[in-house]
């Protein structure tokens, strides 16, 4: 039996355009056929968001072949509960980037594994992450 993935933005964009760029850990829990995937809406809010400020412009493509990409990829998308949101913003984290707080609320509540090399994810108690 598998483990479930939560795919941090970084991890979502490598994972559907360089998979080389994923850590072997990342890239083999990604692949093995028992776990499943799960991608946040906050990852498609992230990528939206920094096509639109012109942070990300090279993601463009990905925004608009979304919905596909994560089916290529054979993941779920994660919607953003309440419950979600209470627990993103009543994290005692000094972490302020509000995609990774609920990314990491998500991961934590679901008790998923979140998939990603940010080491700002490290002060957090409470949540696996893998890379």
């Amino acid at each position: 039996m598998g483990v479930t993935c939560l795919l941090d933005t970084h991890a979502f964009v490598w994972a559907v355009s360089d998979p080389d760029r994923l850590g072997e850990k990342a890239r083999n829990l990604i692949t093995e056929p028992t776990n499943s995937l799960v991608v946040s809406a906050a990852t498609a809010w992230e990528l939206a968001t920094q096509v639109r400020v012109g942070k990300f412009p090279e993601a463009e493509p990905l925004v608009a072949q979304y919905d596909r990409l994560v089916q290529r990829l054979g993941a779920s998308h994660l919607a953003i509960s309440h419950a979600h949101s209470l627990r993103s913003g009543g994290l005692s984290w000094p972490h302020r980037d509000p995609f990774d707080r609920m990314l990491a609320a998500q991961a934590m509540l679901e008790n998923y594994q979140l998939v990603t090399r940010d080491q700002a994810f490290s002060d957090l108690g409470g949540l696996v992450t893998v890379w």
